[in-house]
């Protein structure tokens, strides 16, 4: 990975992640900086990984090649606006905020600026993050790999074509965690009015999840189907519950599901 000098504006969850998978693999931490307006974050960072830290975002940029845009959505513009204190011209922008698209962070920096837009998840923060980017054809393909190698750090990445498809990336695994979890909790109510306490569900339906997802991630050349049929023997107690998902038009809840949360993610970017 290239390793040039780059600055977190925020310090948040996601930030700490990128950092740490950066620091683990061997990026230098004296070319790491992290702003944000409160200290304790910063403490925390700066004694865990051993990088930069500052209150003063134009300090982080100035002394930076790469921002990483990585403050809540509704602060954005305020801390954009902040930023064209200085000369932005040979910035790479890095956006892991939700919900603004691309015209509207320029808009926001006051220029047309290099930018790559991110979508990263939760389980970024145990590097098995999925993340989508997207940036149009003015960014140079050395950009895009930087951008690209820096969300490795967190997991695996897709680029989409589109900025469109960001949303998709949203419904399908920005989102899709809480789908999960809530699959997995109604599960656990059930082993629990079976008669298993909370403790014994919970590890019943979690370990059956994690192993399924090592089957899917071990097994690449197997469709999704194919590994559905290998645990479904015609007339057993799998294919019966199987048969009451499809009943109950398991595609059809979760295609809605899932184009409720791209619905909601153009209605947000109107929002900023």
């Amino acid at each position: 990975m290239q390793h040039r000098t780059i600055a977190f504006i925020g310090a948040g969850n996601m930030s700490r992640s990128i950092i740490s998978g950066m620091v683990s693999s061997g990026y230098p931490a004296d070319k790491i900086t992290a702003s944000n307006p409160s200290t304790p974050k910063l403490d925390a960072l700066s004694a865990d990984f051993g990088i930069n830290t500052t209150t003063d975002n134009l300090q982080a940029l100035q002394q930076s090649e790469v921002i990483v845009l990585a403050v809540k959505p509704q602060l954005m513009e305020k801390v954009c606006e902040h930023l064209q204190q200085t000369d932005l011209s040979d910035k790479l922008f890095i956006s892991i905020a939700a919900g603004i698209e691309q015209k509207r962070l320029l808009e926001m920096l006051g220029g047309n600026y290099k930018l790559v837009r991110t979508m990263p998840n939760t389980p970024s923060s145990l590097a098995k993050g999925m993340t989508g980017l997207y940036a149009d054809k003015s960014i140079s393909d050395t950009d895009r790999q930087y951008a690209g190698d820096l969300l490795k750090q967190v997991g695996e990445i897709l680029w989409v074509e589109q900025e469109s498809m960001i949303n998709g990336v949203i419904a399908a695994a920005g989102s899709s965690p809480a789908y999960f979890f809530l699959f997995l909790q109604s599960m656990q109510e059930e082993a629990m009015r079976m008669g298993f306490d909370q403790d014994a569900s919970r590890l019943l339906v979690q370990q059956a999840m994690l192993g399924a997802a090592e089957m899917v991630c071990h097994n690449p050349q197997l469709e999704l189907s194919e590994l559905r049929a290998q645990v479904t023997s015609k007339g057993g107690t799998t294919a019966q519950a199987i048969a009451s998902f499809q009943d109950s038009d398991i595609a059809g809840v979760v295609s809605k599901a899932m184009q409720a949360a791209v619905n909601r993610a153009k209605q947000m970017s109107d929002l900023f």
